[in-house]
């Protein structure tokens, strides 16, 4: 099939207004099968490009690096029902995923074997500036940052229902939680090998959900064409 001429895509089979048209259905949060369907174009080109531009948004939303300020971290688990009481170890067959936010600023989330120290606490060395104020909850995980730097180490104790008091609370990562959780429902359970595709397009849409995604990523693929 012989490629048309498209700047935001190299040898591409589609017109430059049918790719906008399926960016901007994307950016506007509609499935795959509803973008077909408005745009009457084949439902398996507009995935084809709805993979595409989650490929892309992982690879922005991994250079947010470092994380500077008031810094709020947690894990979260998706899939199957956790086991009640039973956190880390209740997480079998779930996807356990770890996040940064920095308050009045962006989230950064990435999926990890297990939510122990080591685990945690090499992500919070690599993404997280060592003069940031970080706000945690009681999990053993974070047990220890002091002794690596992290002088403003402040703990929320949930399991003695304390979730806020004063500045000391991670309710604005648990917000990003309960977003990405109600948005994904919709997919009505993902491929393990997809999630983090969709995990990262929660993550992209929550960071800048006030601002214009279509002309972000319009710009972002003209400089830099999809192969």
């Amino acid at each position: 099939m012989k490629s048309i001429k498209n700047k935001y895509v190299k040898q591409a089979h589609i017109s430059e207004g049918k790719f906008k048209k399926i960016l901007k259905c994307f950016c506007a949060d509609l499935t795959a099968v509803q973008t077909a369907t408005i745009t009457n174009i084949n439902r398996n080109t507009v995935n084809k490009y709805y993979n595409k531009f989650r490929e892309i948004i992982v690879y922005l939303c991994n250079l947010e690096s470092p994380f500077k300020g008031e810094i709020e971290v947690d894990e979260s688990y998706f899939g199957a029902k956790r086991i009640k009481g039973k956190r880390g170890r209740g997480a079998k067959g779930k996807t356990i995923v770890f996040g940064l936010l920095k308050r009045n600023g962006k989230v950064y989330t990435e999926i990890v074997p297990d939510a122990q120290k080591e685990t945690l606490q090499a992500i919070i060395r690599g993404k997280v500036s060592i003069e940031s104020i970080i706000y945690s909850d009681k999990w053993r995980g974070y047990n220890g940052l002091v002794d690596v730097g992290y002088n403003k180490h402040f703990r929320v104790n949930h399991s003695q229902n304390e979730f806020a008091v004063g500045k000391n609370h991670i309710n604005g990562i648990e917000s990003f939680w309960s977003y990405a959780k109600i948005r994904l429902v919709k997919f009505k359970g993902l491929p393990k090998d997809k999630f983090n595709l969709h995990l990262k397009e929660c993550e992209f849409r929550f960071n800048y959900r006030n601002d214009n995604m279509y002309r972000i990523l319009l710009k972002n693929f003209r400089k830099k064409p999809l192969n």
